[in-house]
């Protein structure tokens, strides 16, 4: 089974300039992205079988991780 890149750049493409711009000037957006990036790096680790986590324990990371994709996006959407 292919696993789905969750990266922020395949998440919101649209907004790619968007987020350059507010990293540089969000501090706030810049820990988000930082945090949604590291979440996702072990969840992927996970995924791929590199390391081993119960399903349930899976399933709150993942929850975590679309809860920091919302913030970010909210972020993102605002004029």
């Amino acid at each position: 089974m292919e696993l789905l890149n969750h990266d922020l750049t395949h998440e919101f493409p649209q907004y790619l300039g968007k987020m350059s711009g507010l990293k540089a000037s969000d501090a706030h957006f810049s820990t988000l992205c930082e945090r949604y990036d590291a979440h996702n790096h072990t969840i992927t680790q996970y995924e791929q079988g590199k390391t081993a986590i119960a399903d349930d324990a899976l399933e709150v990371m993942k929850k975590e991780r679309l809860e920091l994709k919302d913030a970010i996006y909210q972020l993102l959407k605002a004029d």
